[in-house]
């Protein structure tokens, strides 16, 4: 197990540098840059867009300019954002909780819901309820995000009032109940396409188990039919929605990305398309590695459950 950990570790660092190389090239060669921002904004000479350039290391390299920032890096500082001179590690703190509330909250909704629509539409196949799943989860696969969210926020907040357009609490109310109360919404939104995946996934994997020679001989030996599904069945076809729930981070990532938009939600997404607006490469980049850290942290975990649940590739590894 040790030797896998090293290995994951390894591979780990390897892709973090080279998720660091493409991303930094793709901001710094694309069109525009800090400096056009900086022109934008004011009785700007050339003069002292050149002085603004040297200050920020902008006229270097590029090879010298990612040299340096991955030094920096390395060293545990992240630079400071171009827009408000904070720590970049100051800002991606002040918005991670935001962001990870959203996702932990979506992340269990969906696993809950979508396990127990596919569990019953596997016990129950080709039913009313089975055939109404699989309707339900293709439309969920094929509603864009950002509609639903204007969708929920048209219905639920414009029309019935029921639930706040948007924000992560009432101004001058932060009690849980408020905060709840503005989760509801694009803890919703989030949620339903990883539902639709994973209750799809789910009845497929407890149809594999349940015509598997083992529980013919059990049902054979008259073992009790809610014993087989709890003990033998679900504990089986529960493994590959372990990788499954891992590899889905990044389609969690980016469903944020959009949803916290739509819903004004003060986590990283909306920090990261704000970053990108104003060709703050700083916090760009901070964003960009420390997604890429938690989606490959997702991988890892996915994979060290996977040889809980199953030891037989816990030995294996």
């Amino acid at each position: 197990m040790i030797g896998f950990l090293l290995r994951r570790l390894g591979q780990a660092l390897l892709l973090l540098l080279i998720v660091s190389v493409i991303g930094f090239a793709i901001l710094h060669l694309a069109p525009g840059g800090p400096l056009s921002q900086f022109a934008a904004g004011g009785d700007m000479t050339q003069a002292d867009l050149d002085r603004i350039a040297e200050q920020l290391g902008l006229n270097r390299p590029l090879p010298v300019q990612y040299a340096e920032w991955l030094w920096r890096m390395l060293s545990g500082d992240w630079g400071r954002s171009y827009r408000d001179q904070q720590p970049v590690l100051h800002i991606i703190a002040s918005h991670i909780g935001a962001t990870l509330e959203l996702m932990l909250t979506s992340t269990l909704l969906a696993m809950l819901l979508g396990a127990w629509v596919g569990i019953l539409g596997a016990i129950k196949r080709y039913s009313i309820f089975d055939s109404l799943a699989t309707i339900g989860a293709m439309i969920a696969l094929s509603i864009p995000t950002f509609w639903f969210g204007l969708v929920i926020i048209y219905v639920f907040s414009v029309g019935l009032g029921w639930l706040p357009a948007g924000n992560r609490y009432t101004v001058g109310d932060g009690s849980f109940l408020n905060q709840l109360h503005h989760l509801i919404g694009p803890c919703i939104v989030l949620a339903l396409v990883s539902t639709a995946v994973w209750s799809r996934y789910m009845r497929s994997s407890m149809l594999d188990v349940i015509n598997q020679d083992y529980v013919r001989t059990a049902r054979a030996k008259g073992v009790p039919e809610r014993s087989i599904l709890l003990r033998h069945v679900l504990r089986n076809a529960l493994l590959p929605m372990i990788t499954i729930t891992g590899l889905h981070v990044p389609t969690l990532l980016s469903g944020a990305l959009v949803t916290e938009t739509v819903f004004t939600w003060p986590g990283m997404g909306r920090l990261f398309l704000d970053s990108i607006s104003y060709r703050d490469y700083p916090v760009v980049m901070g964003i960009l590695m420390f997604s890429a850290m938690l989606v490959l942290l997702g991988s890892l975990i996915a994979d060290l459950l996977y040889g809980v649940a199953d030891p037989r590739i816990a030995g294996s590894h």
